[in-house]
């Protein structure tokens, strides 16, 4: 599959202009089945077939943008900032677009005027990525929202600003399949995919870059001129590394994604129902509870490790529990109480055995009982975009978060880390906890190098995270979350640095203080805790896809020779 470009004539564009910025080579086939704001307005989608996809609705009748908000526009206060009310941008200008080749537009007028761009799809990058003060134009993706199934690529296409939840329910309800992406529906695509998102199926079916076919994205060249260049994974496509960068390596730092086609590895056929996992018809799920009162260290102790084991002997691939999906949540000892919500396939034989044996190996020694909260069976797609035990309200709250990786149960120290900080009386936070997710399963069939995503031999992934409203609590929160974050890994360095127990870092759970020797005293820079050994190979992919840096944030690749 050729490069793409316009000819190599460098163009500068006004904000009323929509050009293409590539040569539309081949013959251009509509899209079956889109469902998003565009389908809405008439947007068909053209030029997905051989060699080119040159985007959603190019000159449709009623597509949307580009529309420029600024300073000024009632509308530019909302636009400034995403969902941690932490960061608040003062770009120049938001520019909303509707189409690829109005993103080609808006990163060349960006280029060409000097203005550090930034890209934003649903709005939850954690850190200030996008409002940093040197970001002078964001581009928002959140009207290129289409999701439906190109034949001629035999994939399924997902626009960046499609809302996980969105893009479930359109996959689910026109083909019966799905990808094992996040559990927070309102999460944008965009951002989700290109760091490797994992979700409740990814222990049956992998991580949901596993099932990465393609992308369409927006780069600039050594001359500065913005182009839509395809690549996929197709053994014969020269374009091939510039997919593999694009699973896992995080948000921002090799252009702009305008779509995403998706896959199963090893499908074949043209039907659609089988290019793609098909979710389970129902889930029997279970929320369950601990009630901190008369709660002590041991009992405290004695269910995080025992959650430990069970994840150890029961996260390899193909094991009969690869359907059961957990978050142990502990919180602080002010919200009174910590869960547990799991979900199996109905389907599995005797799945409520299954759910129990495993329930009372998390609880057995603890000498606590726990409630239960709700249990029953559900339709798939209503608990995974309606359920509350994994998919609860977007908060837009302000918090900060940190995540790592495990190889091995907790040791001792860490579990009384958790317990020390947890129950801290100098600290009251009831909306500050560690999501611990089960993990593995199919995720560790794939090699660490297959993908961007290098950690390939976990057993739990955590994500420790506190809220809070008022920017009076902001000094309270980071110093208590730092604190405990620290103490959990002072073994190592006061990270989780790569070694037998612990494997790094999550690059979707952002977290800047990994730049900082304060926080991090590990000796292992922020790039290989997210990266590992992959970090040199996304460099040279930098190097050839964005050799102006003109996509860059605290924690984007850095161009060869630069960290």
């Amino acid at each position: 599959m050729p490069e793409m470009s316009d000819g190599g004539a460098r163009r500068r564009y006004s904000r009323r202009q929509v050009v293409a910025g590539a040569a539309a080579v081949g013959a251009g086939v509509a899209l079956a089945g889109p469902v998003g704001r565009a389908a809405a307005d008439g947007g068909v989608g053209t030029g997905a077939g051989t060699g080119t996809g040159t985007g959603a609705g190019e000159g449709a009748p009623g597509a949307f943008g580009p529309l420029t908000v600024r300073p000024s526009d009632r509308r530019y206060a909302d636009l400034s900032r995403g969902a941690n009310r932490r960061w608040t941008g003062t770009p120049d200008a938001v520019r909303l677009v509707g189409s690829a080749d109005q993103v080609v537009a808006a990163v060349q007028e960006a280029v060409d005027t000097g203005r550090k761009p930034a890209v934003r799809s649903g709005g939850h990058c954690y850190e200030d990525f996008v409002t940093s003060d040197d970001v002078r134009l964001v581009i928002d993706t959140s009207f290129l929202d289409r999701v439906g199934y190109d034949p001629a690529r035999r994939a399924f296409f997902i626009e960046p600003g499609a809302r996980l939840g969105d893009a479930y329910r359109a996959l689910y309800k026109g083909w019966g399949v799905t990808v094992p992406g996040g559990t927070c529906p309102t999460v944008g695509a965009g951002g989700h995919i290109v760091g490797g998102g994992y979700g409740a199926l990814s222990r049956l079916h992998g991580l949901v870059v596993d099932h990465l076919y393609g992308v369409e994205a927006v780069v600039v060249d050594a001359n500065g001129t913005a182009r839509k260049v395809v690549a996929t994974r197709e053994e014969s496509d020269p374009l091939r590394e510039l997919l593999w960068a694009h699973t896992g390596a995080g948000g921002g730092s090799l252009g702009v994604v305008t779509r995403y086609w998706m896959r199963a590895p090893g499908a074949g056929g043209t039907d659609p129902a089988g290019l793609l996992p098909q979710p389970p018809s129902e889930l029997l799920v279970s929320t369950v509870s601990w009630p901190w009162e008369g709660m002590t260290e041991a009992a405290f102790c004695t269910i995080l490790r025992n959650y430990g084991r069970w994840c150890e002997r029961n996260s390899a691939p193909g094991s009969p529990y690869a359907s059961l999906f957990s978050q142990l949540k502990p919180a602080h000892r002010s919200a009174g109480s910590f869960s547990m919500t799991t979900q199996i396939d109905a389907s599995v034989p005797d799945a409520a055995g299954l759910m129990d044996a495993f329930l009372a190996e998390v609880g057995r020694g603890a000498g606590i009982a726990h409630r239960v909260d709700d249990r029953r069976t559900i339709p798939w797609l209503h608990a995974t975009t309606s359920w509350p035990g994994f998919t609860a309200p977007d908060t837009t709250m302000r918090f900060k978060a940190k995540s790592a990786y495990m190889r091995k149960g907790f040791p001792e120290d860490q579990l009384k880390a958790f317990h020390r900080h947890l129950t801290r009386d100098d600290f009251a936070g009831p909306m500050s906890l560690v999501m611990i997710s089960a993990y593995g399963g199919r995720i560790n069939a794939v090699s660490a190098g297959d993908t961007a995503v290098p950690q390939r031999d976990s057993v739990m992934k955590l994500h420790y995270v506190t809220f809070w409203q008022e920017a009076a609590d902001d000094a309270r929160h980071l110093a208590w979350i730092r604190e405990f974050y620290q103490d959990v890994y002072a073994a190592s360095g006061g990270v989780p640095r790569p070694g037998d127990v612990t494997d790094g870092c999550f690059v979707n759970y952002a977290d800047a203080d990994l730049n900082e020797a304060r926080w991090n005293g590990s000796g292992v820079p922020w790039h290989e805790l997210y990266f590992k050994g992959n970090y040199r190979r996304l460099q040279a992919a930098k190097a050839r896809w964005d050799p102006k840096d003109v996509f860059r944030h605290g924690q984007s690749v850095r161009l060869p020779g630069r960290g």
